[in-house]
């Protein structure tokens, strides 16, 4: 089974080559009847595929692994996990497949990656299949994410398969095809470090460094080195999903990547009213991965990366400890440094501004506006017309707002730019009850409303007229609201 991939992309194999511990080979089920439900144009031709042959019969069968390119070898991968806390030493790829890599236009390597494409000796159980709603979830807010500007895995298509799956009831099936920098995870060194092999570990660590963080093979102790780059790239990335109100859901050990990419959209969500201890997942049910316990289970996170990768990190346990606990120290500092600059510029502050004068600031905005439940995006970006003059926008989102136009006194005599605020908060996020109603149509055959929706968060930061419901708050009908990972 293999075919031409379309245009003069070139597949390679380097992970399941040189990591053939952690690869199992394995093809996708056979789908009855591909329909290509949505492809991603730009990022098709980023990577070098010429668009119109991923949409005629051959490149649907690429985009869902029932043609493998020449130079691809499938594979299911391997990884460990601590999920909710408990830890599973035998997770993988239950639903996936790593088609095989491409170097992107500037020359790095891309995955190309399967989800939903059938049962692999990972599945534990489960059918290996997906359904088209929660594919469709993935693309939207992955995409928006991207737009947002930060680190996340790309979709370049969803293909139905014309397979019924059954969760509750029989819904359409689909495979999404992903593209990251890699799918390396903490969950990935975990499994290697289960296995009592510090040569497979060492080799798991050269392969990450050199795919991620080239840098640390310079440093006297590279292992660590590599260790310190994935603190800085996770502190970046969590500190930008705070900025925007984005709570991932399900925090996982296994969905931490080593690249500091956003990676899983299942139960994902962007908050609407502002309250840290929001938790839409249906499965999250004690709240571990509420939106303001983000930074604290990062943390957690690292130091599980940390213990796996002990044996490379000293010869002395007792040093290497050391060494581990010192590294993972610095990322408080880096995530605190990371959301004050961005936070000053979502207030329009400079950069400059010091920040003992932008912290008080800041801790009191947030607490008007949890004790107000205040929608976080529309907020924001209402703010930036108070910077122009116009108060009333923001002002009218607080029942009572004496203490708001205090705050607002003193955050003007700082000279916000209203400019900077614009470019830095959206108009546009992936609504929640917006996604809902998208995804029902889409999976009762109506995509208009899918991509209407995606149209507007691929370009969060311009106003549009006629766009004005998609930079609306939920109505109160909407009520409580609930995500699901869609296994």
């Amino acid at each position: 089974m293999s075919a031409a991939a379309p245009s003069t992309v070139t597949f390679g194999a380097r992970f399941a080559r040189e990591l053939t511990e952690l690869a199992i080979p394995w093809q996708a089920e056979e789908a009855p009847e591909p329909q290509l439900l949505v492809l991603n144009e730009p990022l098709a031709t980023e990577l070098g595929f010429d668009p119109a042959s991923l949409r005629n019969a051959g490149g649907l069968r690429l985009l869902i692994g029932n043609a493998v390119p020449e130079g691809a070898t499938p594979v299911a991968q391997g990884y460990a996990g601590h999920q909710f806390g408990f830890y599973s030493p035998r997770l993988g790829d239950g639903r996936a497949l790593l088609l095989g890599e491409i170097a992107d236009a500037d020359g790095g390597l891309r995955d190309i990656h399967l989800k939903g494409s059938g049962r692999t000796p990972f599945a534990r159980g489960g059918d290996g299949l997906a359904t088209v709603g929660p594919m469709l979830r993935e693309y939207v807010v992955s995409e928006a994410m991207h737009a947002l500007g930060i680190p996340t895995t790309r979709s370049l298509a969803v293909v139905a398969t014309g397979r019924p799956v059954r969760r509750e009831t029989l819904l359409p099936g689909a495979v999404l095809t992903r593209v990251a920098s890699s799918h390396l995870r903490v969950g990935s060194f975990q499994y290697a470090r289960a296995m009592n092999d510090d040569a497979l570990l060492r080799r798991l660590a050269n392969h990450a460094i050199a795919r991620h963080h080239p840098g640390a093979a310079e440093a006297d102790n590279p292992y660590l080195a590599l260790f310190q780059a994935v603190v800085a790239v996770q502190a970046s990335l969590v500190a930008r999903w705070m900025l925007v109100g984005f709570i991932h859901g399900v925090m996982n050990t296994d969905n931490m990547t080593i690249s500091g990419e956003t990676i899983d959209y299942g139960p994902c969500a962007f908050m609407d009213a502002f309250d840290p201890a929001t938790v839409y997942s249906s499965i999250d049910e004690n709240g571990r991965y509420a939106y303001g316990n983000q930074p604290l289970v990062a943390e957690w996170n690292l130091a599980r990366l940390a213990e796996a990768l002990l044996p490379l990190l000293h010869e002395d346990p007792e040093q290497a400890v050391a060494l581990a606990q010192e590294s993972l120290s610095a990322l408080h500092g880096q995530y605190s440094a990371a959301w004050l600059a961005g936070m000053k510029s979502k207030l329009g502050l400079p950069e400059s501004l010091d920040d003992e004068a932008a912290s008080p600031l800041v801790d009191e905005l947030f607490t008007l506006l949890q004790e107000r439940q205040v929608d976080y995006t529309s907020f924001f970006r209402s703010l930036a017309k108070a910077a122009r003059g116009d108060a009333e926008p923001a002002r009218s989102m607080f029942l009572s707002p004496a203490a708001f136009d205090a705050w607002t006194e003193r955050w003007r005599a700082l000279d916000p730019d209203a400019d900077l605020m614009d470019r830095t908060n959206p108009v546009y996020i992936p609504r929640n009850h917006l996604v809902e109603e998208a995804l029902a149509a889409a999976v009762d055959g109506d995509l208009e409303p899918f991509s209407q929706l995606l149209a507007a968060v691929t370009a969060p930061f311009e106003e549009r007229p006629g766009l004005e419901r998609y930079a609306s708050a939920a109505p109160e009908s909407f009520g409580p609201y609930r995500t699901f990972c869609g296994t």
